[in-house]
Order: structure tokens, then C-alpha cells, then sequence
């Protein structure tokens, strides 16, 4: 309408001062004559006739289709008329011969919904504005986009919690869409939020969720632990309908996920770990608290600290969002979830251990004691092996070690470094391959009452006055551990050359042997005699009293 008002307030302008004719502003303006004189007679545009249906043919069979689209308001759902089958039926029943298949499709689109609405069983589709109670709901979604890791661009997932009423949304990426994952972003942003909503929350059909959707538009059978955490968190679950009309009813995370994507996920992100990323989330969601939505005149912040203090407080009791599982350690000491491997002690090879499951990590429990702690793998069939659960057996099967899955992670993990290579490396050609490995395992063995660095620290202190021996090494790591910031390894010109550096162990007993002509650590020297066992050879003669021959 608005772009016939402009077109006949021009023709209008152009016949007051130019003076034209009716041809001429026709021409001009490129319409008809009788639009000319429609719009000298009046500046208001005539409303459009309605559109009468061109396809004449089809008129003798109208009454014939509609006949049969009101019997389908009472047919089953899959015995309803598709419109081929009407088509063949008018072929075959109505005689049907000049009429097309398209002309029979664009005539049952049009009337098929009016027959419908005529009914009274479909509504138009249509929206009805809603007010939301602060405090009261919230809407929940998954999402997807990429990361560039340090090992490749990775599909992640966004989990979304938003409050209707303020616009409020937290945000989280996991790995998977798993119910650790789901359960934990939940955690997270009612920790975030200081709260939970006080009615319902709106969701999807989510299988962590919804175990079977039933007949009825809302009847759903729930998850177990899902319910559970309902109850400890005192809310309720609103499930959308499914398809896409569903989507309308949670219409604010839906144009939330997109939003967020839009603005803060692009570029793509590179960080070094999931933990980073998160943090990365965090810091935007702080950032949109000065946003406005629409035309609101408050910020997204300002009334998030009004709704605030209306949600439900967090109960005491903490939800333990992790899956617990009882796998079998088989005879490679690793246990099997979620299709993936993971090692644990081999002293628990043929026993049952108790796991815990979350999003990004895995728990291993012997009883109440925690055994091993793993990154969780998102990849079928992958291995993740700690060389440390298999020290004890590589101490009796040292040859097992150089080709081991578990020192191969730990070199490319790099807890397995450069330094230890050459230790290894050292003590094979001092002591052979099997009491060499046999002395890098005790090293390794430090490990679990010492820090890395410290450990890493005494290999190089070892290395460097020439030992290969395990205990040098804890003494040198010990030694580091106890300093704070002190650069033991740095040479003390002020002292005397004959003096012995006492930031060093040295083992003179294998300095010695190792080069009898060496001086050790800058002692002279050692010219005594080798020591005489002369005298107890003495002792062997003498008959003790009392003794019966």
C-alpha cells in the first residue's frame, strides 16, 4: 500500500506543475492510463481486488477434493489422503483428464488449511505475548560450534541456561551432550546465578532428560537421576513440544545460542584446553550484563540484580553429577567406559573398582580411596594409559618398558622428558639395559611423593657430578625441594678450588669406579693403602671356650 500512496502522490505532483497529459504521466511512470486517472480522482490508492483462481479446469472436481480433505479430519494419521492419491483418485473415480498434478497440488495447499480452520480442529499460527514472573522460569538449550585446540579444529558444545525474565544466560562448553554434561551446566550456572528459578525450567526432549515421549503432548518418562536432581534443586520441567513448533516455545535460548555464537565465538577461538575456554565464556557473559534486549530501558545486569534475590537458594546438599560405574580391571590393568581405556594400578588386574564418570574427567576408586584420575576421552576406542600404574610390573619386566603404550603417552604428554631419556640412556651404559631401567624406574618411582620439577631437577644434579644411582637423585631432588629460588647448579667462585661443593651428592664409591685416576668433585688424590683384613683372618684360628669338637 505504502509504495502505491508514494506512486500515485507523484503522478499527482507531476500533473500540478508540469501539466502533463494522462499518456505522458503514463509513460513517465510506466502504468497503465487507468491507473493515472485512479490516482488523479483520489491520492487514496482503490484496494486490490481479490485474486480469483485462474485454473478453471479444475472447478468440476473442487467439490470432489474438499469432499475428501473434511474425510480426512477423521481418518487415522497415516490413512490420510496425500495428493497424489487424490490426483489417481480423480482420475480413476472423477474421469479426470485435462487437469495437471500441479494444478491439483496448488489448489489442496490453499484449501486444505481453510478447511482445517473451518473445522475448528487447527488455530492459525499465531503467538500470544507472555509475561515473565522475575525469578519464576528459565529456558535451557545445547548448541554447537568450533574450537581450534592445539591439536585441531574440535566440534564442542554449548550448553545454555537463560532466565526469561531478566535475559540473564550462562554459558558453558563440553565435550559431549552427555548427562554429566548436562548436569554439570546446570550446577554451574545456578552457581553462577546465586539461584534457581522458582517455577519451571523449559527444555527440548533431551535423552539426558526424557527417557520416551508418550502419546499425550506432554507426557514424558523421565530419567531417574534427572528427577533426583530435581529434587534436590526443587524445580520443575516444562518439556516443549516436539518439531519445530517446540522451538517457539523456548523462542529465548533458541535466539540466545545464535547471539552468543554471532558475537563472542567468531573468530573461531584458539585456546589450549576446555577449562580455557570456559573461562573465555564466562568473561562474555559478564561482558553482556551492560547489554539492553530489544528496546528494554534497563540492561541485561540491571535487571538480573533485581531477580536476583527472588530465586531459590541453592540447597546445602551439592548434586554429584558424575555416572558411577563398576568396571573390571583386565589383565592389561586398564578398564573400559564409555568404549574408551583407561589404566589403573596393576596391582587391582582382575578386581572391580568403582568410577566416576563427569564430563571431563574420570575418577577411579579401590573402596574409599581414589587410585587413579584421568582426562576423560571423547574418542571410541582410544587408550589412556599412566606409565606410573605399571611401574611396579616394569621393575620385574624391564624389557617391557622401552616399547611401552604408556611411556610413549608420557613422552608426548611431556611428563616423560628429555631428561629422563638421558638418564635412562646413562645408566643402561653404566649398569647394562635390565639394572639400568631397573634404577630409572626408582627414579620414577619418586614421582608420586615429589613434584615433577623437583624430580627433573635431581636427574640433572645426578647427571651433572656424573651418578646413575636412584638415591643420588632423591637426595638432589630433596635438596631442590627445600630451596626456595636458589640456584644450586651455579659454580661459587669464592670457594676453594680443594673444597667439595656441598649443594652436590657425590658418590666417591662410584666416581671411583667408574675412573679410578679421576679427582672427585675437586678432592686430591686418594693415595692410602687399600685397608688389610690381616688381623681377623687371625680370629679364625682362636677355638672359643665351651666349644665341643
Amino acid at each position: 500500500m505504502g509504495s502505491r500512496v508514494e506512486l500515485f502522490e507523484r503522478i499527482r505532483r507531476d500533473s500540478r506543475v508540469e501539466g502533463l497529459s494522462v499518456r505522458a504521466l503514463a509513460k513517465r511512470h510506466r502504468v497503465h492510463r487507468r491507473t493515472v486517472r485512479q490516482a488523479l480522482m483520489s491520492a487514496t490508492p482503490p484496494p486490490r481486488g481479490e485474486r480469483r483462481w485462474k485454473a478453471r479446469k479444475i472447478d468440476p472436481f473442487t467439490d470432489a477434493i474438499d469432499a475428501m480433505l473434511r474425510a480426512d479430519l477423521t481418518a487415522p494419521v497415516k490413512q490420510r489422503h496425500t495428493v497424489r492419491r487424490i490426483y489417481a483418485r480423480l482420475l480413476d473415480e472423477h474421469g479426470m483428464a485435462e487437469v495437471s498434478y500441479s494444478t491439483v497440488l496448488a489448489y489442496v495447499a490453499v484449501r486444505k488449511p481453510q478447511i482445517e480452520a473451518e473445522s475448528g480442529r487447527v488455530l492459525v499460527d499465531a503467538f500470544v505475548p507472555q509475561t515473565h514472573e522475575p525469578g519464576a522460569e528459565a529456558e535451557v538449550d545445547f548448541a554447537e560450534f568450533y574450537v581450534d585446540f592445539p591439536d585441531g579444529r574440535t566440534k564442542v558444545f554449548l550448553f545454555t541456561l537463560r532466565l526469561s525474565k531478566s535475559g540473564r544466560a550462562v554459558h558453558r562448553a563440553f565435550a559431549t551432550q552427555s548427562q554429566e554434561s548436562f548436569l554439570e551446566g546446570h550446577i554451574a550456572a545456578f552457581e553462577e546465578l546465586g539461584g534457581v528459578p522458582t517455577r519451571h525450567i523449559r527444555y527440548d526432549n533431551l535423552k539426558s532428560a526424557v527417557t520416551r515421549v508418550l502419546f499425550g503432548d506432554r507426557d514424558r518418562v523421565e530419567n531417574q537421576r534427572w528427577i533426583l536432581f530435581r529434587s534436590i534443586y526443587q524445580f520443575e520441567a516444562f518439556y516443549c513440544l516436539p518439531g519445530v513448533g517446540g522451538a517457539h516455545e523456548k523462542g529465548g535460548v533458541e535466539g540466545e545460542g545464535g547471539r552468543f555464537r554471532r558475537n563472542h565465538l567468531v573468530p573461531v577461538p584458539r585456546v589450549a584446553s576446555l577449562a580455557a575456554l570456559n573461562e573465555l565464556l564466562a568473561a562474555a557473559d559478564r561482558a553482556d550484563d551492560a547489554r539492553r534486549i530489544g528496546n528494554r530501558f534497563r540492561t541485561v545486569g540491571e535487571d538480573f540484580a533485581a531477580e536476583r534475590p527472588l530465586l531459590r537458594p541453592l540447597p546445602v546438599e551439592r548434586f554429584e553429577p558424575g555416572l558411577t560405574l563398576t568396571p573390571r580391571v583386565d589383565r592389561h590393568a586398564r578398564i573400559t567406559v564409555r568404549s574408551s581405556r583407561y589404566s589403573v594400578p596393576a596391582r587391582l588386574i582382575g578386581r572391580r573398582v568403582r568410577v566416576l564418570l563427569r564430563s571431563d574427567e574420570l575418577l577411579v576408586f579401590d573402596g574409599k580411596t581414589m587410585v587413579a584420575q584421568h582426562v576423560r576421552s571423547i574418542n571410541k576406542g582410544a587408550e589412556v594409559l599412566d606409565l606410573d600404574h605399571y611401574l611396579e610390573v616394569l621393575k620385574l619386566k624391564p624389557g617391557a618398558l622401552p616399547g611401552a603404550t604408556a611411556l610413549v603417552q608420557a613422552r608426548a604428554a611431556g611428563s616423560f622428558t628429555a631428561v629422563h631419556d638421558a638418564f635412562w640412556a646413562a645408566t643402561r651404559k653404566a649398569l647394562g639395559d635390565k639394572h639400568g631401567t631397573r634404577e630409572l624406574i626408582d627414579v620414577l618411582l619418586l614421582h608420586r611423593h615429589m613434584r615433577h620439577a623437583d624430580v627433573v631437577a635431581g636427574l640433572r644434579a645426578a647427571m651433572e657430578v656424573g651418578s646413575v644411582r636412584a638415591d643420588v637423585v632423591a637426595v638432589e631432588a630433596r635438596r631442590h625441594a627445600n630451596q626456595t629460588g636458589c640456584d644450586s647448579s651455579a659454580p661459587d667462585d669464592t670457594a676453594p678450588s680443594n673444597t667439595v661443593d656441598a649443594s652436590r651428592v657425590v658418590s666417591l664409591t662410584e666416581r671411583r669406579l667408574t675412573d679410578p685416576s679421576a679427582v672427585i668433585a675437586g678432592l686430591p688424590a686418594d693415595t692410602r693403602p687399600l685397608p688389610s683384613v690381616d688381623a681377623y683372618d687371625e680370629l679364625l684360628h682362636l677355638t672359643r671356650k665351651g666349644n665341643v669338637s
